[in-house]
């Protein structure tokens, strides 16, 4: 394409139509804990706002996970959707995102079994089945803990998690949200049910794919009905291992293939693929394209591959067909320009790790724009 400009060249950076959403371009940023929910009533706080107001260049930010209720929780200063207080803080960051033009869905998340007791006045954590997952949690006064074995929800307990999804999804759009993304990926309580390791059950959310499913999709069809068709994405990771597993059990797959099949019958926003098999590691070229050759034939909505992707297997993967959007998340940390610095080709800064979860404003809204860059930034619309 002699003449073009690098935008037109790169599929990344091309607008994509989501449904009545219009993206200024297929740049996602990816939910990420950043534990700076630094308050009692664990509200966004005004870093908050600045943090994501100088990543709305992005197409569509994803928020990080927000607790649909106290119960929850289960890691430290990390914000929810289920108070009034929360609704503010989360109001002041939609309005710094729109007034820059942007686009953002808050992720909708529930812990699980991965939780700890010191999180719930010494209760212990909820599941779908009384199987210790494994692994550790963090914990304000112990520090890196062992998970423990949770207690099994009972059916009328599981119909009030649903119910406090539906609340937190009216929430999202009482602070102004675009749509929300439902969390059911890396073990928490939705990925806990999909998969056969965890979840024992032999009523009618266990045994079967189609049963293991079963809380997933209600959750779906009450939060649809709050936000109507194309504000709602699902984000799930089929080839999680648990604890000490060296593999990905074949049932783990196929019952996320029926999750990705069924979700045709439903007016999505997205499906959001993570193919990470453990917590930060790389994912290599031949496991990227096994997963999405895999998934991109069986759901035929938008599709966002997520996880190791740069620059260039971005722009790879939607020449190919193999993905409609790329999620980027370490790379938004430190550079809050990344769309700006893909299309003209600046460097790309390096995230300070130990800065990730700290607490504070260093290493989170400070992180500059390219020095010399031009404030203006192209602009995207909702219709």
């Amino acid at each position: 394409m002699s003449g073009s400009s690098p935008a037109v060249q790169q599929p990344l950076l091309r607008p994509y139509d989501l449904g009545d959403l219009w993206l200024r371009n297929r740049v996602v940023m990816a939910p990420m804990t950043r534990a700076r929910a630094e308050n009692r009533d664990l509200a966004p706080m005004p870093m908050h706002a600045e943090y994501y107001r100088q990543r709305a260049g992005a197409g569509l930010i994803v928020s990080e996970g927000t607790w649909i209720s106290p119960g929850a929780i289960g890691s430290v200063n990390v914000p929810g959707l289920y108070s009034d207080e929360q609704v503010a803080g989360w109001t002041e960051v939609t309005g710094a995102v729109h007034a820059e033009r942007g686009v953002i869905f808050s992720q909708l998340a529930h812990t699980g079994a991965s939780s700890h007791p010191d999180y719930h006045g010494g209760h212990l954590p909820v599941a779908p089945s009384a199987v210790n997952p494994g692994g550790r949690v963090f914990t304000p006064a112990g520090g890196f803990t062992d998970t423990v074995t949770p207690r099994a929800l009972t059916v009328d307990e599981i119909a009030e998690i649903v119910e406090q999804y539906r609340c937190a999804a009216a929430n999202a759009r009482r602070a102004g949200f675009d749509g929300v993304e439902i969390h059911a990926q890396r073990g928490y309580l939705i990925a806990q049910f999909l998969n056969p390791a965890l979840n024992l059950r032999t009523d009618t959310y266990g045994g079967s794919a189609e049963n293991r499913a079963r809380f997933l999709f209600e959750i779906l069809e009450a939060v649809t009905g709050v936000w109507g068709p194309h504000r709602v994405g699902v984000k799930f990771a089929p080839y999680q291992e648990i604890g000490s597993t060296t593999g990905v059990a074949p049932e783990l797959l196929t019952g996320h293939e029926h999750v990705a099949e069924r979700l045709n019958d439903h007016p999505l926003a997205y499906l959001h693929l993570m193919m990470t098999r453990r917590p930060n590691e790389l994912v290599t070229p031949d496991q990227r394209r096994a997963s999405l050759v895999r998934f991109r034939p069986r759901y035929r909505g938008t599709l966002v591959a997520n996880a190791g992707m740069d620059q260039e297997s971005g722009n790879l993967v939607i020449t190919e067909g193999l993905a409609d959007l790329v999620s980027f998340a370490q790379l938004f940390i430190a550079n809050p320009d990344l769309p700006t610095r893909f299309e003209r080709g600046h460097p790309l800064a390096v995230a300070d790790r130990e800065t990730f979860y700290q607490g504070g404003t260093s290493g989170y809204a400070d992180y500059p724009a390219y020095a010399g860059e031009s404030e203006s930034q192209p602009v995207g619309s909702v219709r």
